[in-house]
Formats: C-alpha cells, structure tokens, sequence
C-alpha cells in the first residue's frame, strides 16, 4: 500500500514528519510520498517557491527510507502555470502510476470536515482510500453519504484498491508552520520544531524574513 501526505509544507516540521512515520507503521506502507503543492486552492499561494519545499522535504527525510518527496504537482504547475493543485488530479495521476496498489490517502479531521468543499471530493474515492488522521478520543462522524464507505478495520483497506473511509488516531504535535515562519522573522530560535537540516536551509537561503 502507498500513502499520500499532501500539503504547502511551508516549512515542514516534526508535525508532518511524525505524522508520516507513524502511519507508515501502522499500515505497514510501502512507502508515503509527501507531495508539496505549487499552487493550492484553498489558500493563497506560498511566498517561498514550491522547489525550495521540495528541497526542504528532501532534506528532512534523506535518513527515513520509505518517505518519498513526490514532484508531480510541483511538475504540472510548471508546465501549466494557471493549473491549480487539484488533489483529485493528484490521486488519478497516481493511480497510473501505481495501477495495483491500494492508495491512502491522509487528512487531517479539519480538512475532513470541509472536504465537501475540495475539488470533485466525491471522485477522490475512484482513485483512493480516505484515512482521517486525529487526536486519541477523537469522536469521528461520518457524512451521511459517506457512512457506507466507513471501513470497520485497518485490514478492509487492503482488500481494494479504493473507496473506502477509515478513521485512525495518531500522534498530532501541536506544531504551526506559521508560527515558525513567524519565528524566523522575528530572528527566534526554532529549534525542535523542525529538523536541524531545514533550520540551516532556511538561513542559508534566507527565507521567511520578513513577517507575514
């Protein structure tokens, strides 16, 4: 099975690293591709190029094998520059790729709860499952049109390739990437938020210094 963490990662952080790890455990996935978008929909664009994201990524993950930096948004925005990061677009891009293998595709609850609002949302399915990433206690509640696709275990999403919705607590650090932009504005230390390597990049390229 291949899991699917998208985002700005805008910088990342632990937050999305343990993330990434632990559902890699608990699924027991090939492999997770943190896929950086270049151009979001929901949200006004990053002022710190998609490529030197990426490069961050590359960094953060270079001694976590299974972890994969994945630049097909990144590649469509610069052969298309109006073309909008669709996550749809994403998952059937994919699906080619990867024509026999279960896709995961992870959220957090806040994303889940607006994802009437992304882009063709119902079509997400054709190419995916749905995980749901939340706090332990979290009480999950399902759309009305979406309790059929609720799987009862982790093992229902291996059974096929798609389709299905499943809810899983994990551990969510408490990490906001605007609060370590912010701290890199104000020349603050943000040490243990990020990984050491990004921190250097992040000098080194002399990114985020001015406020938001």
């Amino acid at each position: 099975m291949i899991g699917i963490l998208g985002g700005t990662f805008n910088p990342i952080h632990y937050g999305h690293l343990r993330c990434a790890i632990e559902v890699k455990g608990l699924f027991g996935l090939e492999q997770v591709r943190l896929i950086p978008n270049a151009y979001p929909p929901h949200k006004e664009s990053p002022e710190v190029p998609a490529l030197l994201r990426a490069q961050m990524i590359d960094l953060a993950i270079k001694n976590h094998p299974g972890l994969v930096c994945d630049r097909r948004e990144i590649d469509r925005y610069l052969q298309s520059p109006s073309k909008q990061s669709f996550m749809v677009d994403t998952l059937a891009s994919l699906r080619e790729d990867f024509p026999e293998q279960p896709l995961l595709l992870f959220i957090g609850n806040d994303a889940f709860n607006q994802l009437p609002n992304w882009h063709c949302w119902q079509r997400l399915f054709d190419y995916a499952h749905i995980v749901v990433m939340a706090r332990p206690g979290w009480k999950a509640q399902a759309f009305d049109d979406l309790k059929a696709r609720v799987a009862e275990n982790a093992g229902d999403l291996e059974q096929a390739q798609a389709g299905k919705l499943f809810f899983q607590a994990v551990t969510l650090l408490d990490i906001s990437a605007t609060a370590i932009r912010e701290s890199f504005a104000k020349q603050q230390d943000p040490s243990f938020l990020l990984p050491d390597v990004v921190i250097e990049y992040i000098h080194h390229h002399q990114l985020y210094q001015s406020p938001e």
